[in-house]
């Protein structure tokens, strides 16, 4: 059963679960909610696929019968992603196959493994910006096909209601 735990801030976000297929299924959507409410949209597949390798690993390694702990932190320019669990032997870097902790450096600019009382933790990390401090200066459109269609008149002003139409008329040309 998936569980939070109680380390929860703005920027944090912990989860307690079995590495079963249908619990990594479901961390699946839980990452991409909190990385999509962070404003971090562009690294929700880069960081569920790096997450779904390291839970695969813990499945294979350590087994369906043991929980683990998947986190989430994003603290300013960088985001990390760890899964904790009870296995003792820390994992190794193979380049044959593709699969992975090779394939979670090729998703990641760091990744490392800690030992622990329990078990041990890997974790890797991608560097982000928040969309607020990503500088945006207004454009004006570039001319090219179509762009007449971009440049429209303005629309015209309110005539009084209830004036006769002839002098809707002479106020739209005065006003012109």
């Amino acid at each position: 059963m998936t569980v939070p735990l109680d380390r929860h801030d703005g920027r944090r976000y912990a989860v307690e679960l079995h590495p079963s297929p249908e619990r990594v299924s479901q961390l699946r959507r839980i990452v991409a909610a909190h990385l999509r409410h962070w404003g971090l949209d562009l690294h929700v597949d880069p960081v569920r696929q790096g997450l779904d390798e390291l839970m695969a690993n813990v499945h294979r390694h350590v087994g369906e019968a043991t929980t683990c702990v998947v986190e989430l932190r994003w603290r300013g320019r960088h985001l990390t992603a760890s899964v904790e669990d009870n296995g003792p032997r820390l994992p190794r870097l193979l380049t044959a196959g593709g699969g992975g902790l090779a394939r979670v450096a090729a998703l990641s600019d760091s990744w490392g493994t800690c030992p622990t009382a329990e078990g041990k933790v890997v974790w890797f990390t991608r560097s982000v910006e928040s969309p607020q401090d990503i500088f945006r200066v207004p454009r004006a459109p570039v001319g090219g096909i179509g762009t007449a269609e971009l440049r429209r008149e303005p629309p015209p002003r309110p005539l009084p209601f209830g004036a006769p139409a002839a002098s809707r008329e002479s106020l739209a040309d005065a006003v012109a």
